[in-house]
């Protein structure tokens, strides 16, 4: 159910996100999460909210210290190695760094003081160096996950160990094994249990309650459970106000996991498709609901992305030929005039998409939406873009066109930034491969020009063609001719 966000105190908003377990590149479903707490940090601060952000590094783990022991490296090494990777991939991205990024193994006595509350009012206990929190303490124990305590022992994952008092108790903190990474406690020697890291981190770096706590539907339990659990017991006030969780991500509808085996990492994907492409992919859909990775949906992305670029691509070449267009004193001062009645005339629409884009992020961060205001404007910078070439106007005249087109790419420009998408559109045509091609294509265009002037139609016709075979379309402009992609 749907309720109308009001931060605790605002206008700030405290934001923890679960982060990456650094022991490997992370998989596309783990991206979604980093991808959703973005998109939710950067709209909230549109609406003019001062978000502080906290994303975790767990680098101390069961999972880190099996790489570790398989590549005869020190889990430490390990760690460093994959938060390194998971930097640039989110760099690649476009994810913006978080206010803070707090690792496990730099908040262990932030857990030690944690773990001494929970034990001291009852709620955890000392086993032969191990330290357990009672589940059957806390009595909403099973709130957030909609699971009834009693029934949670049938089919649930839980810990092996018959020196618990309850099968579901977990660990707060781990006795040390021989070989393991071990730091000195009350209890000996030992390592902090994954669930007591975060809560640890969010409450020494945020506080004792905060506004929003997301992560993948798969965290709700019992991770996020037990992160409520032992964090109200201890503290007293409700830990977390809104719990924001995204939809697995499939593989031909199934979920992807890598216990499953059916994951592709991040490195992979973006192998096959450029960031752009994975980006709008992720955001094709409501971030709660299921998303299917398969070829079709990525080509959908691809194609979607492509569309975009090819209309600011578009624009920025005909903005180029506008440049030079109008010399005269007198055209400039009355082209200025009626590019300020074409402003006007285009504000109408500039709001209405404003408020499109507005409205499906108002609605819990409704990306698909959003992303369908974006191709909207794309259908204006082509209706635009048609009238400039069919216009039988004279150069002045034309100048508001191209004002419109101006203010259009401001505004897709504006949401593609909105969207994260900013940092990967950035990317489009750089690079000597763009370079070239650009070059190439500006040398076709000449040559064609040249066989017109000089009547050699049939050469000009020729170079059309086969540029049209290629998916490559030509614009004559009295102005100059521009290039495409269809």
């Amino acid at each position: 159910m749907k309720e109308e966000f009001a931060p605790i105190s605002p206008p700030h908003v405290l934001f923890y996100n679960c982060g990456p377990t650094v022991y490997d590149y992370f998989h596309l479903g783990n991206a979604r999460n980093f991808v959703v707490a973005d998109i939710i940090r950067r709209h909230l601060e549109y609406r003019g909210y001062k978000v502080r952000f906290v994303q975790n590094i767990t680098d101390i783990d069961d999972k880190i210290i099996k790489r570790a022991n398989e590549e005869g490296i020190p889990a430490s090494e390990v760690a460093e190695k994959y938060t390194k990777v998971f930097f640039e991939q989110c760099r690649a991205l476009g994810i913006r760094r978080a206010d803070l990024h707090p690792k496990a193994t730099e908040n262990i006595p932030q857990m030690h003081d944690l773990i001494k509350k929970l034990i001291d009012k009852g709620h955890a206990y000392v086993l032969d160096g191990d330290v357990y929190f009672s589940v059957r303490s806390f009595p909403t124990y099973g709130q957030l996950s909609g699971r009834n305590i009693d029934e949670l022992l049938e089919g649930a994952r839980v810990e092996v160990d018959e020196r618990k008092r309850d099968p579901l108790d977990f660990a707060l903190w781990k006795a040390a094994k021989p070989g393991e990474p071990a730091w000195d406690s009350p209890w000996g020697q030992g390592r902090p249990g994954w669930h007591i890291e975060c809560s640890a981190m969010s409450l020494a770096h945020l506080g004792e309650s905060i506004d929003i706590h997301s992560g993948g539907t798969d965290l709700i339990f019992p991770h996020h459970e037990n992160e409520r659990a032992q964090s109200e017991a201890a503290t007293g006030k409700t830990f977390v106000k809104y719990w924001v969780h995204n939809g697995f991500l499939n593989i031909n509808t199934q979920k992807m996991s890598k216990s499953l085996g059916n994951f592709f990492t991040i490195d992979q994907v973006l192998a096959h498709y450029d960031p752009l492409t994975v980006k709008f992919f992720l955001l094709s859909a409501h971030y709660r609901h299921p998303l299917d990775y398969n070829e079709e949906n990525m080509e959908n992305a691809r194609n979607s992305s492509r569309r975009i670029l090819d209309a600011l691509d578009t624009v920025d070449k005909l903005l180029a030929l506008e440049s030079v267009e109008f010399t005269s004193a007198f055209a400039k001062a009355s082209a200025n005039l009626r590019e300020t009645e074409a402003q006007e005339d285009i504000k109408e629409k500039w709001v209405q998409f404003r408020r499109l884009y507005e409205d499906a992020m108002d609605d819990d961060f409704n990306t698909a939406r959003a992303l369908s205001t974006l191709h909207d404007i794309v259908t204006e910078i082509h209706e635009v873009r048609k009238s400039v070439g069919n216009s039988s106007e004279d150069d002045e005249q034309k100048r508001p066109l191209f004002a419109g087109l101006k203010l259009y790419r401001n505004i897709l420009l504006e949401f593609l930034h909105l969207l994260g998408l900013a940092p990967a559109l950035a990317e489009r045509g750089a690079g000597t491969e763009g370079e070239v091609v650009e070059r190439l294509m500006q040398i076709l265009i000449d040559v064609r020009q040249m066989a017109r002037e000089n009547k050699e139609f049939k050469m000009a016709d020729e170079i059309r063609d086969r540029l049209s075979t290629m998916g490559i379309s030509l614009e004559d402009h009295p102005q100059g001719t521009i290039w495409k992609r269809k």
